[in-house]
């Protein structure tokens, strides 16, 4: 089994590495954690906790989405970007840079 520490306090969890639709290995994912097939999550950005990616939604630079939080339709997130708690960003919106 593969573990990874996301620093979030819970020492290494059981994760694994994303695969993109197109092949390209995608960043750290918590087995806890839900991504959808058609998600692209970028190879440094982060899933963990309780988050849900699903639809075509993207996930780029170092971009950590962690706790209740959920992304979905086509929405993209990236940068230095933290979406958490029972955060949900769907649709087209986009958040980037530092938020």
């Amino acid at each position: 089994m593969t573990t990874f520490d996301f620093n979030d306090g819970n020492g290494p969890v059981p994760a694994a590495r994303h695969i993109n639709k197109n092949g390209d290995l995608g960043g750290w994912v918590a087995k806890s954690a839900k991504v959808a097939n058609n998600c692209y999550i970028w190879e440094n950005a982060r899933v963990y906790g309780n988050a849900e990616i699903s639809g075509d939604a993207k996930v780029y630079g170092n971009a950590q989405i962690y706790g209740n939080a959920k992304i979905s339709g086509n929405a993209g997130i990236s940068g230095n970007v933290k979406v958490y708690g029972n955060a949900i960003i769907y649709d087209n919106a986009k958040v980037f840079d530092n938020v």
